[in-house]
């Protein structure tokens, strides 16, 4: 595997740490979060202008077809800057379900618009009453001339304030923990019916509650596949979650790293202290594993896609857990102010819980790694 970036690769990925630089610190950060949205419109008006947007989709929607390798990169250099702007909710997972599953009519609609960052769709999946289970639908789709009527709820779609339209799973057949009969629907925003309860999630970030009453879609919004395309968009964004996760521990490793090597106490900095230092190292060997199962993923050829699914979950098992502890010890080292939102700290930790519980938590992911 040649982990060597490509030229554009490498301008994508000094793009990513430009925009880092110049747009965040904390204070901007809580500024960007206080949007209704839960990020900044300029900002990502900005990525769109700088090709990043466009960077996740492949050559035949108009994208750059970037491979994983340069969009882990990416991903990473945003991590770092604990950027807030929902490229992978929005852009990766949702439009990247929509460029598999959208049929010829639909993508003529929408699909310039969403490379272009002009809009922005949300996947309405979970439902409160699934738990740990991806299979569970209880929203309902019935056939009607000319469409479908949709009823039921979503609990949790993340970054699902403000965008233009929702990729809705409903059933069409089958019981509610079934894995078959599950269909997708485009739902657009402002359609009768639907109505959506915006919500904060634990990082700061916007997500919202959804219910559909009677929603009318015709029949050219309902998408091919279903449950099996869904999980392979998911998949997809997990690689990138893993990317930005490792980007995220390394950025409060290297910040406390610095705290300790400052911060006095009886006279001394805190790094003298040898306990301390071997907390950090031990963190820093949980770095190198998350960054050795990540680039496992990474090189996993396409072709051989149960390697690949079992590479990319397995990286997500570890890392998920790896960057909540890693967040817990960088806020111990830091003692209180470790959770003020002056500091880095705290708003990483936070990212990193909610990475590590969407769209499934670590265990999930380990059992999908030991299923394949």
């Amino acid at each position: 595997m040649n982990f060597d970036l490509t030229e554009e690769e490498v301008m994508l990925k000094e793009l990513a740490e430009r925009f880092v630089a110049d747009r965040y610190d904390p204070e901007q950060r809580r500024t960007y979060l206080a949007h209704d949205s839960g990020y900044s419109p300029d900002n990502w008006a900005l990525l769109a202008d700088m090709g990043l947007i466009g960077a996740l989709y492949g050559e035949a929607e108009g994208g750059l077809a970037i491979g994983p390798v340069g969009l882990a990169t990416v991903f990473e250099a945003l991590g770092r800057g604990l950027v807030v702007e929902p490229l992978i909710e929005t852009q990766v997972v949702a439009g990247g379900l929509f460029a598999a599953t959208a049929p010829d009519a639909l993508k003529a609609v929408w699909m310039d618009a969403l490379v272009s960052g002009e809009k922005r769709l949300a996947v309405a999946h979970r439902e409160q009453v699934a738990r740990r289970t991806m299979s569970t639908v209880t929203t309902r789709a019935e056939a009607v001339a000319d469409g479908y009527i949709l009823n039921g709820s979503k609990s949790l779609v993340p970054a699902g304030n403000s965008v233009d339209g929702y990729i809705v799973s409903a059933r069409i057949a089958g019981s509610p923990g079934d894995v078959d009969g599950v269909a997708l629907f485009l739902v657009d925003a402002t359609a009768p019916g639907l109505s959506a309860q915006p919500w904060r999630v634990v990082d700061g970030s916007v997500a919202v509650s959804l219910t559909l009453e009677n929603v009318r879609v015709e029949a050219g919004q309902r998408l091919t596949g279903g449950l099996a395309e869904l999980l392979a968009a998911y998949e997809r964004g997990a690689l990138l979650q893993s990317a930005e996760s490792l980007g995220i521990m390394e950025r409060l490793h290297a910040d406390t790293l610095d705290y300790l090597r400052t911060r006095k106490q009886f006279g001394v900095t805190l790094g003298s202290f040898q306990a301390l230092q071997h907390r950090m190292v031990a963190q820093y060997a949980a770095l190198e594993q998350a960054r050795a199962l990540l680039n496992l993923a990474m090189m996993q050829d396409a072709s051989n896609p149960a390697a690949r699914t079992r590479a990319i979950h397995g990286a997500r098992a570890y890392i998920a857990d790896a960057g909540v502890e890693l967040g817990h010890e960088m806020i111990q080292l830091h003692g209180g102010m470790g959770v003020t939102d002056e500091l880095i700290i705290g708003h990483g930790h936070k990212r990193l819980l909610l990475l590590s519980r969407w769209p499934e938590d670590a265990t999930a992911s380990l059992d999908r790694y030991a299923a394949v």
